[in-house]
C-alpha cells in the first residue's frame, strides 16, 4: 500500500423517510471526515435536507453515474440522484422509502462489484418498509450477502471498548436458540478471527465464547448446548490455533472483555451481544458485516422515524462508520 492511497468510499442514504440522509449530510459536512477519502453517495436529493439540517451542502458535486464522477478530486459526488419520490413522508414507514432504501443498497453493490468503489457505508432501513415495498430480506446483512454470491457472513459490531459478533443474527429468539450449532459457532468465530487479524491489526485474537443459558448451562442443569454444542465447537477452533474460551456465563463475559481479557465476544443470538455494546456506545458502535469481499459498515441505529426531517439527528454513528470503514480499507490493502 503506498501513503498516496485515497479509499474510495459509497454512502448509501438508507430509508429516506428516515434519519439517514441527515446523518449523512452532517457527517460529511465535518471537514475531517471528507478529508479521509473519495464518497460517492447513493440516494435521494438532499436540498430539503440542507434546508432542514441547515447544511452547506455546496461541497457535493451530482453526477448521474460513476463513469462521470472524477475520483481523482477528493471529495463528495451524488450519483444515484432521483429527481422525486411521489408518496414519501417524513417520519413513517412506506412502500416508497422501503423500495428506495433498498436500491440504494443494490446500486452500491453493484459499483463495489465493477471495483468503483472501494468499501460501502449503509444507512439506516426499516425491516417494515421494506417489507411493505415487497423485497424478501430481512436486512442488509442477509441482501448484501446474497447480492455479492457468499454464503458465509457474520454481523459484528465495533463500539468503544467492546466489538461482538453475533452466531445467530434476524430471527426471533426461539429459532435462534434451534440455530445455534457447532458448525455456525465455528465458522462465525473463524470470520472474527480473520477480521480481527487483517482489519484492525490483531495478531492473536482472543475471542470470548458465550453460551446460550444462565450461568453458560451451569454443568448441565440449565441446558444441554453449552456442553454438547457450544463447548465442542471451542474444542474445535483452538485445534485449529484459534484462542477461544468458554463457554462463558453471558452476564460476566462482557465485563471481562471491556477490562481486556479478550479482544472479542461472540454472542449466540441478537440481543446477547447488542444490548452490551449499546449500553456502552449507543451513539458511536458500528456494524460490520464479515465475510464480503467488499468493506461494508453500517450505523447501528435505526431510522429514528420519530425525528426524521426535522434537523435533530446525530451524526455520530455514521462518522463512526465512515471512519471504521476508511481504516479497514486501508489495513486491507497490507500486504
Amino acid at each position: 500500500m503506498t501513503r498516496s492511497f485515497i479509499p474510495k468510499i459509497g454512502i448509501t442514504l438508507g430509508d429516506p423517510a428516515g434519519i439517514g440522509p441527515e446523518v449523512a449530510a452532517k457527517a460529511l459536512a465535518d471537514g475531517s471526515i471528507r478529508a479521509m477519502a473519495h464518497f460517492v453517495i447513493f440516494g435521494c436529493p438532499m436540498a430539503r435536507l440542507a434546508e432542514l439540517a441547515n447544511l452547506p451542502l455546496d461541497f457535493i458535486s451530482h453526477a448521474h453515474d460513476l463513469s462521470t464522477w472524477d475520483g481523482r478530486v477528493q471529495g463528495v459526488g451524488l450519483i444515484h440522484d432521483l429527481d422525486a419520490l411521489p408518496g414519501l413522508t417524513f417520519g413513517k414507514p412506506g412502500k416508497v422509502g422501503g423500495d428506495a432504501g433498498i436500491r440504494y443498497v443494490l446500486a452500491a453493490v453493484d459499483a463495489a462489484k465493477r471495483g468503483r468503489i472501494d468499501g460501502i457505508v449503509t444507512g439506516p432501513i426499516s425491516k417494515e418498509a421494506i417489507r411493505m415495498a415487497g423485497y424478501p430480506w430481512p436486512g442488509h446483512t442477509e441482501l448484501v450477502a446474497e447480492k455479492f454470491g457468499v454464503t458465509d457472513v457474520a454481523m459484528m459490531f465495533a463500539g468503544g471498548p467492546l466489538r461482538v459478533v453475533l452466531v445467530t443474527i434476524h430471527m426471533s429468539l426461539a429459532e435462534a436458540i434451534r440455530a445455534v450449532s457447532a458448525e455456525r459457532i465455528v465458522r462465525t468465530c473463524r470470520l472474527a478471527n480473520d477480521a480481527l487479524r487483517r482489519y484492525f491489526g490483531i495478531d492473536a485474537p482472543r475471542l470470548g465464547v458465550c453460551g446460550l443459558n444462565p450461568h453458560a448451562g451451569e454443568a448441565g442443569q440449565f441446558g444441554f448446548e453449552e456442553r454438547e454444542i457450544i463447548g465442542p465447537a471451542i474444542e474445535e477452533l483452538k485445534s485449529a490455533g484459534i484462542a477461544a474460551f468458554g463457554p462463558l456465563p453471558a452476564d460476566t463475559a462482557f465485563h471481562q472483555a471491556l477490562h481486556g481479557r479478550f479482544d472479542l465476544v461472540a454472542a449466540m443470538y441478537h440481543d446477547q451481544g447488542l444490548i452490551p455494546i449499546k449500553t456502552v456506545a449507543f451513539e458511536e458502535s458500528v456494524n460490520i458485516t464479515l465475510g464480503l469481499p467488499t468493506v461494508r459498515t453500517s450505523v447501528d441505529h435505526g431510522t429514528a422515524y420519530d425525528i426524521a426531517g426535522q434537523g435533530r439527528a446525530n451524526p455520530a454513528g455514521m462518522k463512526a462508520a465512515i471512519r471504521m470503514a476508511v481504516d479497514m480499507v486501508r489495513r486491507g490493502r497490507r500486504p
